[in-house]
């Protein structure tokens, strides 16, 4: 007699291969991996069925409560007046951040392999049929697939022999898409290896990082502090603590070790002055009931917050937050910096932040930003060598006065009615690799959207851009081009 398990493994492999989601065998790892946790969830889970058959299936099949809305309680105190962002003044010191996201290092990265298989993720494997060219490339690949090892370290000594940076921050991703077969082992790989050679020629440059979806296995599998034991988190973040001492300091370590301890941390800096917050999934790709929270935390905050950093998208983009009464004065903005890695069909890239320095009175705002990217035609062409180069730098590209969000806000209606601008913005956006396919009418739409859009599933913050589209049309043209 078939056990439960084994009937909902088998009904699960089906459906992942009807609807074609990936090759049998590739369907058969992922739900023999992800298996055990997803049936320890539904074991702990206090969903009614209904409420089950709405989380899986959607809302015509039942309605699921965690998706139903609730507030954060912030602190009763009134809002401080607002300052107003200013330059800092004439010969104030600046700040050179090193802003690395994405890695996503395959460990199984083959030059000359199939840069264009049926699996989620390619690159792997045997030699490529066809001329030799035809093959993924030495230092990778415009295609779906991750990065080399020897290219994330050639981007490492790069950066040790440019000019000096006073910080990095380094917001995670380190293993590859192959999300179907990954275990501890690799998980743990990764991390060791990639935080050594941080080290190795980073230092005694201070890296502060932040955990990426992709660290646990299975992908986005990070139990509440409540599950102890083999099925928990303790194996991950034990080994980030360890592999991140002396990058942070012993609160951070301990919060790790433990996570239940991240609000009485995080409270202990609540008085602070020009605070950066960084992360790995930008604010609007949250839960909506969450992001909205987040959003009512930086509107409170603003006169606290200097800057938000995340990464996650891949893409080089940003999104706006405006002041809750009237969604129209821009308060703050969160930089999304572009991936080291290129999935899918991007150049790898990297990030550099310039900021008001460490002085009295800081604001510790950024004042300018780079992106820097790797050209995989130039650098798999015979006999090449891998060179780094500047795309482009913010200010310079699209004339801006400052970059505080004011100048966010203004680039974008100046994006609305200045086609060629935003077109150099879309080549920007893919790292120098557009699509074949130009951005136009409702793409654009869509992206501008997408950018003036600090919370999630809102649809009041576009109403002012055109041409005008329904809400859900938007929502699937970003699902579209999601590439994490």
């Amino acid at each position: 007699m078939q056990t439960s398990e084994a009937h909902i493994e088998r009904l699960a492999v089906s459906v992942c291969t009807e609807l074609r989601l990936a090759r049998r065998e590739i369907c058969q790892d992922a739900v023999r991996l992800f298996e055990k946790d997803m049936v320890s969830a539904w074991v702990r889970s206090v969903l009614r069925p209904a409420e089950i058959c709405g989380l899986l299936v959607g809302a015509r099949c039942g309605h699921w409560d965690i998706l139903s809305d609730w507030n954060v309680t912030l602190p009763g105190t009134p809002k401080p007046p607002l300052v107003p962002p200013a330059p800092p003044p004439p010969g104030a010191p600046s700040a050179r951040l090193l802003f690395l996201t994405d890695l996503h290092w395959d460990q199984a990265y083959a030059p000359g392999s199939d840069p264009a298989c049926k699996d989620p993720l390619c690159c792997r494997g045997g030699r490529a049929q066809g001329p030799p060219h035809a093959g993924a490339g030495y230092w990778g690949e415009y295609s779906k697939c991750d990065l080399p090892l020897h290219t994330i370290r050639n981007l490492l000594q790069h950066l040790a022999r440019g000019p000096p940076f006073q910080l990095a921050y380094w917001t995670g991703d380190l293993p590859a898409h192959d999300v179907w077969q990954q275990s501890r082992a690799d998980q743990l790989r990764a991390l060791r290896t990639l935080s050594t050679l941080l080290r190795k020629y980073l230092a005694p440059l201070p890296v502060y990082p932040a955990v990426g979806n992709h660290e646990a296995t299975p992908v986005n599998g990070f139990p509440p502090p409540y599950v102890h034991g083999n099925q928990s988190s303790a194996w991950l973040y034990g080994a980030m603590a360890e592999a991140w001492e002396g990058w942070l300091p012993p609160e951070a370590l301990e919060t790790l070790r433990g996570p239940g301890g991240r609000r009485s941390w995080a409270g202990k800096g609540r008085r602070a002055k020009g605070v950066h917050i960084i992360g790995h999934i930008p604010p609007a790709h949250c839960l909506r009931s969450w992001s909205w929270n987040y959003y009512r935390i930086v509107n409170r905050f603003e006169g606290t917050i200097a800057a938000q950093f995340f990464g996650h998208t891949h893409v080089d983009e940003f999104e706006m937050f405006y002041d809750e009464e009237t969604l129209s004065r821009p308060v703050s903005v969160a930089f999304v910096a572009p991936s080291v890695t290129t999935y899918i069909n991007l150049n790898p890239g990297y990030r550099v932040y310039q900021l008001d320095g460490d002085y009295p009175g800081s604001s510790h705002m950024v004042l300018d930003h780079e992106t820097f990217i790797l050209n995989l035609t130039e650098a798999n062409a015979p006999g090449a060598e891998p060179r780094w180069q500047r795309l482009y730098r913010a200010r310079q590209a699209y004339g801006l006065p400052s970059v505080f969000p004011a100048d966010w806000d203004g680039l974008l209606r100046r994006f609305q009615a200045d086609e060629r601008l935003f077109q150099q913005f879309w080549f920007f956006f893919h790292k120098g690799h557009p699509p074949r396919e130009p951005c136009r009418e409702a793409c654009k739409a869509a992206l501008l959207c997408a950018l003036r859009s600090g919370r999630s599933a809102d649809p009041s913050l576009c109403r002012t851009l055109r041409p005008r589209l329904p809400f859900a049309h938007v929502q699937a043209l970003w699902r579209q081009r999601r590439l994490c």
